[in-house]
């Protein structure tokens, strides 16, 4: 199996991924090549695997305390008012988790609607390692002082 995520993860691994947060149990925590919404992140899933459905029993657990946790950094360390989880896997077939913030300030049109169609995606603000710095030191100091899960 070769797609971005496969290639993401092994960049990863190699310390070569710009967008890399930190290791969770499960995979890796990345912040979102675009950031329609401030903090938008993804987890993948190491080892990659398909699905959700290629994991045994404890490894489920695991990513999905993962995704939890990333979701309480994101209201710790943000003013986000909810988490938004999506696990699509479609374009790119292997496991993925899109974590995607939402805020009480965005426009009432956008806010009541998925993040993907809200939101043009296409033209949304680049990651900037300048810029987003910042938001991704808090979420490594947020996730890091937990207890494990």
């Amino acid at each position: 199996m070769t797609n971005l995520i496969v290639e993401r993860v092994e960049r990863a691994r190699r310390g070569q991924n710009q967008f890399v947060i930190c290791r969770m149990k499960s995979g890796w925590l990345v912040i979102g090549d675009v950031q329609p919404l401030p903090g938008y992140c993804v987890l993948l899933a190491d080892p990659v695997v398909e699905s959700i459905n290629a994991l045994d029993r404890a490894q489920r657990t695991q990513y999905s305390l993962d995704v939890i946790n990333i979701g309480d950094a994101l209201l710790a360390v943000t003013d986000a008012y909810r988490v938004n989880y999506e696990r699509l896997s479609n374009s790119e077939p292997a496991l993925h988790t899109h974590i995607i913030p939402r805020y009480l300030t965005e426009p009432d049109e956008k806010r009541r609607h998925v993040a993907w169609l809200a939101y043009d995606w296409a033209t949304a603000r680049r990651f900037d390692p300048a810029r987003d710095g910042p938001f991704v030191e808090r979420m490594r100091l947020h996730l890091n002082s937990r207890p494990p899960a």
